[in-house]
């Protein structure tokens, strides 16, 4: 008679062997570091950022403001080498300050832009109805009028000198203008952010544990706040990081217009606004340009990767 084997004993792992799972962010940022161009802009970023911070402390800031005519216009040299403007002030002087002013107003124009978007975009979302269909139109509205359009009637309006008088921060001289043009990008630019944002409460609101959420007593600031905001911060993050460069680009087209920062204070765009009747002297206008150019590359490099990476399709 055959003999009936006894079962194997089934192998157990032990206790501190596992295997460690990865959340999306995780995998994300994996696949970020995996992405070529993502790498290439975040490396041209910190050359920029790099040059006009570690540049301000080589190059003392009144450099940039003191001018000699009788050295106007020179040529890139040993001393100058960026040459100098039509005043005699160095240009490598002042695309370092420049590129503080133009960086700081692209990014804090962001933060406005980011902050009324995503007010407005969960308002819409996630109250719906009349209140929704009153803020889209409303945003519908302003996309319809150019934004350039926008901000030059903006500046119109709130650029008067004797209004808006130049202040001191940190020992430094700067415009009124500048933090005008702040909110004057920041208040032109939501509408994009608000229905990206509203698309993601309208489908987010409806999910098993926001349901549960209000179920258990949760009140709408906490559901917001806990469960539905977290799910809009990597199209947000997208979004900021292409809106950096596309503030910066409207704020050297307004500069450009000699509509944007009033001297004293620099910016990348008010250099070449000035350098608009000299462009045969090449270097006035073309290492601003350089430096614009950029940044806008790496930013929009470094956006690409993010959208990728952050792609729910990706994370599979």
């Amino acid at each position: 008679m055959a003999t009936i084997n006894q079962a194997q004993p089934i192998a157990r792992l032990s206790t501190d062997t596992y295997v460690k799972g990865r959340s999306n962010l995780q995998r994300s940022l994996a696949n970020l570091r995996r992405h070529r161009m993502a790498l290439i802009g975040a490396g041209l970023l910190v050359f920029v950022i790099a040059f006009v911070v570690i540049g301000s402390f080589i190059i003392p800031e009144p450099v940039s403001r003191f001018n000699d005519p009788a050295r106007a216009l020179q040529p890139p040299s040993a001393e100058h080498p960026f040459g100098t403007d039509v005043i005699g002030r160095d240009i490598l002087a002042r695309v370092i300050y420049g590129g503080q002013v133009s960086l700081f107003v692209g990014v804090t124009a962001v933060i406005v832009q980011m902050l009324v978007g995503t007010v407005i975009g969960v308002a819409a979302g996630y109250l719906g109805g009349f209140v929704d269909s009153l803020l889209m139109r409303f945003a519908e509205a302003m996309l319809s009028i150019p934004q350039l359009f926008l901000a030059l009637i903006a500046l119109r309006i709130f650029s008067d000198p004797t209004e808006f008088p130049d202040f001191f921060l940190f020992g430094r001289q700067y415009s009124a203008t500048m933090i005008v043009i702040v909110f004057v990008i920041g208040l032109t630019s939501w509408m994009r952010v608000a229905r990206i944002v509203r698309s993601v409460v309208l489908s987010v609101k409806e999910q098993e544990y926001v349901t549960a959420a209000r179920a258990v007593g949760a009140n709408s600031l906490r559901t917001v706040l806990v469960h539905v905001l977290p799910n809009c911060f990597a199209p947000l993050m997208v979004s900021a990081t292409l809106g950096v460069a596309s503030a910066i680009l409207l704020e050297a087209y307004l500069g450009f217009l000699g509509l944007g920062v009033r001297a004293p204070t620099p910016t990348w765009g008010n250099i070449m606004g000035q350098a608009n009747s000299y462009l045969n002297d090449w270097y006035y206008w073309f290492f601003p340009a350089l430096f614009i150019m950029l940044t806008t590359l790496g930013i929009n490099f470094l956006g690409d990767g993010l959208r990728d990476a952050f792609d729910p399709k990706s994370l599979r």
